[in-house]
């Protein structure tokens, strides 16, 4: 089940965090450290799911209706990972950010200007100054500390990069590898970055930093969508990498 504590838009799950959840199930190894998720259809809140094995990968399903899979992955490549900012730095790029823009999921439970400090994670991706390319950056200190939540900060950041506010968008497919867990009451910077795209798909990187040390680095694809119609009994979005 997934508390509707933990939405993206405001009738399905958090990408970042139904990831997170579902790679909490899947088995690494040394040749495979990452977990690859595929989104397939909106998580629905608040219902009991089902969870199925089948050799190492793991599906999630709201009745007959495919919901998630994840499954061992090689770990994203660190070429091209932007180093890392100072907090100061960090914090001065999140003030940037625009809470007059069209945020299409305004309750969502990362990057959500209406969720109360303590409840959801307020983090604000604002753009980074002087990039060759589209970056954004926040400051995120946890209060609590989980795999889910490391997915959860390594999300929303990178649609910023892509420009969410002007295309609305969902989480497709992520492979992330989370090398330590956040601690709480750490200041953590969090990096978004557009890779490229094609058509609907907009592909991104993302990096969690704890001062110089990498902590966590994800890649993600995002679908454009119509976000009115992001209702996990009715709507189907494909995310086919």
């Amino acid at each position: 089940m997934i508390p509707h504590r933990y939405c993206g838009p405001p009738e399905s799950g958090n990408g970042g965090w139904v990831s997170g959840h579902l790679a909490a199930l899947v088995e690494t190894d040394m040749d495979q450290p990452a977990v690859g998720v595929r989104l397939s259809s909106p998580p629905p809140l608040d219902r009991e799911l089902r969870v199925e094995h089948a050799d190492s990968v793991v599906r999630v399903l709201d009745r007959e209706v495919l919901v998630a899979q994840g499954a061992p992955a090689r770990a994203p490549g660190t070429y091209g990972i932007p180093l890392p900012l100072s907090v100061d730095e960090a914090r001065q790029a999140s003030e940037r950010f625009d809470f007059g823009a069209s945020h299409p999921f305004p309750t969502c439970f990362v990057c959500g200007p209406l969720r109360e400090e303590g409840d959801g994670l307020r983090i604000f991706p604002g753009p980074v100054e002087g990039g060759a390319r589209r970056t954004t950056a926040a400051v995120w200190r946890p209060s609590e500390s989980s795999l889910e939540l490391a997915w959860a900060a390594l999300d929303c950041p990178g649609c910023w990069a892509l420009g969410i506010e002007e295309t609305p968008m969902v989480l497709g497919t992520m492979t992330a590898r989370v090398l330590e867990l956040p601690r709480v009451g750490d200041e953590l910077v969090v990096l978004g970055w557009e890779r490229s795209r094609e058509g609907r798909k907009h592909y991104c990187g993302t990096a969690l930093y704890s001062g110089e040390r990498l902590i966590a680095h994800a890649e993600a694809t995002w679908i454009a969508i119509d976000p009115t119609t992001i209702r996990p009994h009715h709507a189907h979005v494909e995310a086919t990498a």
